[in-house]
């Protein structure tokens, strides 16, 4: 079986999402004084006492009211409590009992999931467990003080968590998965994309730019050749301009949008097929290529767009046009609403993973090289003196990056470093991944030689 699950849940503001930083030693859920910061299911993994095991976040429970995103958020909770073997309620020990918790607990009584409930804000350790004691007449068990600001009092709320686990050794280890944000603008449609990739609800999808606020991850699996892959998908807010952004929800949600993009693999940057490439896009891609991640680009709303048929190789030629920073990556047309082709990005997923990880023989790189330099030799100074490529060697992947060693540096203008990737492209492949070329001269050889020989010295 796949790790077991474990639903956080409570009313707004009574700090689920620190609790949960706190239990997994990760900062990534957003903490901010404001109600409704998180909307979305986010999965987190966590240990104790020898069992791992996926804490899900999940947005505030309001029973009471119906506007705006409520009844999506209760919908996206009442679907990871589905999922998990146990739940933590969490309450507010400052403000004590309120009619709000008086509903989530009675529904909570109803269904079967195991609950342990975490009083959250008992900093202090004389009138924690006062502030618990109220907490009784839920009628759903011991409540458990603590705080999730200082850490005090969660240790005793995951002894009584892994008690509704099952046992350690009936879970299989995770297997080895290839992360994938999703990234874009605003509306987009990078929620509607990952809800399309697992066939459910998995993140709330609206017109109303900003709907999604955190990064969320979840896990995809499929058989290929026999063989069985995972990819963790992690879908992010929307990333507007800078100076468009204030301080706040939507500048966390943005940071956190940038980090996934730094703990991914592959990132698929979705662009609206109506809109086309905007600036904003090409600053992404600007930021994918310097953070050497492997890359495909998604066009959405394909279906939306009107064609002949020419307009597919029309629309390809201008993104290509736009896109220089990721030349590389493949383009795919797609319509997250309809699922039209949508399977298909987890073949190009695998396929930029592989080679952005991939290693090249010494000898291969060397054979390529020699034919690139016999068809276009290296530029000639004005004073006569020309470039020489000696040998090459390849010193480290995701990205790959590729030493060229050389008499001089300064004799090998952009153009020609273009003209050697785009060969070592053209006879390698190298798909949908950054690749980085390292001049190192003479001069700098021998400046590494004496260093080594004075640090043995």
């Amino acid at each position: 079986m796949s790790l077991p699950i474990v639903a956080v849940v409570g009313r707004p503001n009574v700090g689920k999402s620190a609790l949960v930083n706190r239990l997994t030693g990760e900062n990534y859920g957003i903490v901010y004084d404001e109600p409704g910061i998180t909307r979305d299911r986010t999965y987190r993994p966590a240990f104790w006492n020898g069992h791992d095991f996926t804490i899900v976040d999940t947005g505030g429970l309001v029973f009471a009211d119906d506007t705006e995103f409520l009844p999506m958020i209760r919908q996206q909770a009442f679907l990871a409590i589905d999922q998990s073997c146990a739940v933590i309620f969490v309450v507010d020990g400052i403000e004590g009992i309120t009619a709000a918790d008086w509903q989530i607990a009675q529904w909570l009584r109803q269904q079967k999931t195991p609950v342990v409930m975490a009083v959250n804000k008992c900093e202090s350790m004389n009138f924690g467990l006062a502030q618990a004691a109220e907490f009784w007449q839920l009628g759903l068990g011991e409540p458990i003080a603590l705080s999730s600001l200082h850490g005090n009092g969660t240790g005793e709320l995951l002894d009584a968590l892994v008690e509704h686990l099952p046992d350690p050794d009936t879970v299989e280890p995770e297997s080895d998965e290839i992360k994938v944000a999703i990234i874009g603008r605003p509306n987009v449609g990078k929620s509607s994309l990952l809800n399309s990739f697992t066939g459910e609800e998995r993140c709330i999808v609206s017109p109303i730019a900003g709907t999604t606020r955190d990064a969320i991850d979840m896990i995809v699996s499929r058989t290929v050749n026999g063989e069985d892959r995972k990819y963790r998908l992690i879908d992010t807010a929307g990333i507007r301009r800078k100076r468009g952004v204030e301080y706040g929800a939507e500048f966390f949600s943005i940071n956190r949008a940038f980090k996934a993009i730094s703990r991914s693999d592959v990132v698929l940057l979705v662009i609206d097929a109506i809109d086309g490439v905007t600036d904003q896009d090409q600053k992404l891609a600007g930021r994918i290529n310097d953070e050497g991640k492997a890359c495909v680009l998604v066009i959405n709303k394909w279906d939306a767009v009107e064609k002949d048929s020419y307009t597919i190789y029309d629309y390809t030629e201008q993104v290509q046009g736009r896109m220089m920073f990721v030349d590389y990556a493949p383009i795919i047309f797609v319509s997250a609403l309809t699922g039209q082709r949508v399977p298909k990005i987890l073949d190009q997923i695998d396929i930029v993973a592989e080679q952005h990880r991939r290693r090249v023989p010494t000898a291969v790189l060397n054979e390529v090289l020699t034919e690139a330099v016999s068809w276009h030799s290296p530029p000639t100074t004005r004073q006569g003196k020309q470039g020489r490529i000696y040998y090459g060697t390849q010193v480290a992947s995701s990205p790959p990056a590729i030493i060229l060693f050389v008499n001089d540096p300064k004799r090998f203008n952009d153009s020609y470093r273009r003209y050697v990737e785009n060969q070592f492209r053209t006879s390698l492949g190298f798909t949908g991944t950054p690749l980085k070329l390292i001049w190192r001269g003479k001069k700098e050889r021998e400046m590494e030689r004496s260093a080594n020989r004075a640090v043995k010295v």
